[in-house]
């Protein structure tokens, strides 16, 4: 009998670098993601392949791939009938609406009502056709002038949509560049802004913010075998993500001291409390949020004996990615 693999597409481009790290820091060797599109893992009950993210939502819904890390905005877009299992919390960018910079917009719709006031088109460049037509299909002053009249979408292939007076055109890259020749607008996404100023453009509103997400094929979670392994990966992300959060902290307090130390110590569940073999003297061990470090550290200056800080590499939330699949499953 072949050996059962679950199939693990990861993304090319932007969020290249970080998933191979974030596979590294879950203690997942990946070797030859420089040289092949098939890298190995050390895991031998996965298989990698590594894709375009706007290609990964599809592919993982149709069954090709079990697993997928892809932008949430991807998912939107293609509207991929998948599970969403987890915010890998990297590859934060933001979906924006971006116009040149001579144009004083505050918002698409004064946008929009600045151009079909004066009976002007709207050419819009974008990759993300579905998510441009729907926000301009839904804008209060597209309504107004046009109804339910859906705007045009035109690729090199075909165009779909009733309104011509709105086009929304594929654009195959470089999307910053398109205006003011072949747009009169974009919709693209950015991390600072910087590319679009660059380009005399500025952002007149913001659409959504997408970051990279880990999503699985439906019928995979519905396999015992295959769900188990996702749970695996799963945790082990989750592990990541916990791990940049938190800090681990271990120090050694008098008796006297220890219930008030306590008292403002945070943990997991509580802090782990031993016995020194010094009479007196009490180990104490917990893992905090990096942000409450700094506001009981006053505290532990006081009272504290041999402060002794870690980064965690990982701490695996087991309850909580069990409760969280739990929780899906009852919605089903």
């Amino acid at each position: 009998m072949a050996e059962r693999k679950l199939r693990f597409a990861i993304p090319k481009g932007s969020l290249e670098q970080e998933t191979l790290r974030l596979l590294q820091a879950a203690f997942y060797e990946v070797k030859g993601a420089d040289r092949s599109y098939r890298p190995s893992i050390s895991d031998s009950e996965i298989s990698l392949k590594i894709l375009r993210p706007q290609e990964i939502p599809v592919y993982v819904q149709d069954g090709f791939h079990d697993i997928g890390i892809t932008g949430s905005d991807w998912v939107i877009e293609t509207g991929a009938d998948v599970e969403v299992l987890c915010d890998l919390e990297y590859g934060r960018v933001r979906l924006v609406f971006a116009a040149p910079a001579s144009d004083d917009s505050s918002s698409v719709s004064e946008f929009l009502e600045k151009r079909f006031s004066r009976g002007l088109p709207v050419r819009i460049s974008t990759e993300y056709l579905n998510i441009t037509a729907s926000t301009i299909a839904q804008n209060p002053v597209y309504r107004r002038y046009f109804g339910s009249a859906r705007p045009m979408v035109i690729t090199p292939w075909y165009r779909v949509g009733e309104n011509e007076k709105v086009g929304i055109y594929l654009s195959f890259g470089a999307t910053e560049a398109k205006p003011p020749e072949e747009a009169d607008a974009i919709v693209d996404n950015t991390e600072t802004g910087r590319t679009l100023e660059q380009n005399n453009l500025r952002i007149v509103e913001q659409i959504m913010e997408s970051s990279a997400t880990l999503i699985a094929n439906k019928e995979a979670f519905r396999d015992p075998w295959k769900k188990e392994k996702i749970l695996d990966v799963l945790s082990m992300f989750t592990g990541v993500i916990e791990s940049r959060r938190r800090i681990h902290v271990f120090l050694n307090v008098r008796e006297e001291n220890l219930q008030e130390l306590l008292s403002v110590l945070p943990g997991l569940k509580s802090p782990t409390v031993s016995r020194l073999s010094i009479p007196g003297w009490y180990a104490v061990n917990t893992v905090i949020e990096r942000g409450e470090f700094f506001r009981v550290l006053p505290k532990l200056r006081r009272i504290a004996q041999g402060l002794v800080i870690h980064e965690p590499q990982l701490i695996l939330s087991i309850e909580e990615v069990m409760r969280r699949v739990e929780a899906d499953e009852g919605k089903r």
